[in-house]
């Protein structure tokens, strides 16, 4: 009569054993969420820096027409590549180019390059300096290349000033590169 009252219970311990294994690999599944995630957002930053650090070199070797640079990013249209950029600045693939000419050139290069990888360019004077140097901001997702506590866009922005100079938001996707 024992054996009658056992029957069920390797069936009851097989379904404890699939829940732990289930609770198991659910882990599993979310470490490997958050393992492609950060994966994802560090080759952004990768690109990002790449795209700052390109412009940035570029403006030090053309550093007599920085405020053109500043100018064209502001004057980007939140980074649709503008025909006349590109009009006016391809002649510096093959001949000779004013610094102005070359400011333009550039613009336009970088803002190819960060609208293909999803990005968006600005540059702005460094908030909190006093040298009047200039920062480059490259964002992405959600976040806008600007210093200020909303944005008209409903994204968010990439820094905010304080009084020792800026932050990163929180939750926001851009890194920013000093230029002079």
């Amino acid at each position: 009569m024992p054996v009658k009252y056992q029957q069920g219970v390797g069936l009851l311990e097989v379904l404890v054993a699939l829940l732990l294994l289930a609770i198991g690999v659910l882990g599993f599944v979310g470490l490997q969420l958050r393992a492609v995630e950060a994966t994802s957002e560090g080759f952004n930053r990768i690109q990002a820096m790449d795209i700052a650090r390109d412009l940035a070199e570029k403006i030090r070797i053309n550093n007599s027409a920085i405020t053109e640079y500043q100018t064209q990013l502001a004057n980007n249209d939140n980074n649709d590549n503008n025909d006349n950029q590109a009009t006016s600045g391809s002649k510096c693939y093959t001949g000779f180019c004013t610094p102005t000419e070359k400011a333009v050139f550039d613009v336009h290069e970088a803002s190819v390059q960060a609208t293909s990888a999803g990005m968006a360019l600005n540059m702005i004077t460094c908030p909190g300096t006093a040298n009047g140097r200039r920062c480059i901001y490259v964002a992405w997702g959600k976040t806008d290349p600007v210093d200020t506590s909303a944005t008209t866009t409903g994204h968010i922005a990439c820094t905010k000033s304080t009084s020792s100079g800026f932050s990163y938001n929180d939750n926001s996707t851009c890194i920013v590169m000093e230029a002079y």
